[in-house]
């Protein structure tokens, strides 16, 4: 083919893209919302609620060497630690519990009865439970008779009955309905308030008078013994260490 063929720099090439003339329908012409994701969701569609997860925050550049700071033991040399072994004592560790299997004797097949062969259904019979909803019918004993006596008798004739009952408040002939106080309800006013108030005295109790505290002689001060009663008066002879009693001295005057 020559180049005449063609007018203009136009050529046949591959789009780059999807064209709408290439599709009988709109093709990708229109594109729906998406229902996945949180931006430019379907807005007729139900959403879920999306949590974003925080970006990881720059950690600060620290040095990765220890620096001159950092203490090197003495017994440590580039081939490894130095010095004699050394062991620490510790208490004797418990023994391993081994895993007990039961033996053959240990099993006893005689006892599974239907749970290893068959076997007829069974049933037990269970007491009465406490919360059991049973019928509780009345026996013969709860049943009686209606009496014969009084104003409840079914189906005879009784006589009239009267009851007697308390007096009352209401209706009767002491009924207070004025509801006025009585006489003894009133308190009694002091006449000196409202009138001249009258003098008052006290009544003290009585006063002694004051009563003599000299000391008397007694009758064992006296001594009659002593006395002389004879025609003659003469002074009685007596000594400076007898009493001077005054019935002596009544005889010698």
């Amino acid at each position: 083919m020559s180049a005449d063929v063609w007018v203009g720099s136009w050529r046949p090439h591959r789009p780059r893209g999807p064209i709408a003339a290439l599709y009988s329908s709109p093709g990708p012409k229109y594109a729906l919302p998406t229902n996945v994701g949180y931006p430019l969701h379907d807005p007729s569609r139900y959403r879920a609620p999306a949590y974003s997860f925080g970006i990881r925050r720059p950690q600060e550049l620290v040095g990765c060497s220890p620096g001159p700071g950092y203490l090197i033991p003495t017994n440590m040399t580039m081939r490894g630690k130095d010095g004699i072994p050394a062991f620490s004592i510790y208490g004797r560790p418990r023994d391993v519990m081994s895993f007990m299997t039961p033996g053959p004797g240990r099993y006893s097949p005689e006892k599974a009865k239907n749970l290893a062969y068959p076997s007829a259904p069974n049933y037990s019979l269970a007491s009465r439970t406490k919360n059991f909803d049973y019928d509780q019918s009345p026996g013969p004993a709860a049943y009686g008779l209606p009496p014969m006596l009084g104003p409840k008798v079914i189906g005879k004739s009784t006589a009239p009955n009267y009851s007697i009952f308390g007096r009352s408040m209401i209706g009767s002939f002491y009924e207070d309905l004025s509801k006025t106080p009585g006489p003894c309800n009133y308190r009694l006013v002091d006449p000196s308030v409202y009138k001249n108030r009258p003098p008052h005295f006290s009544m003290l109790a009585r006063n002694m008078p004051p009563g003599d505290n000299t000391l008397k002689p007694g009758p064992g001060a006296y001594s009659p013994e002593k006395v002389r009663t004879s025609g003659t008066r003469r002074p009685l002879a007596r000594t400076q260490s007898d009493p001077i009693s005054p019935l002596v001295i009544l005889i010698e005057l």
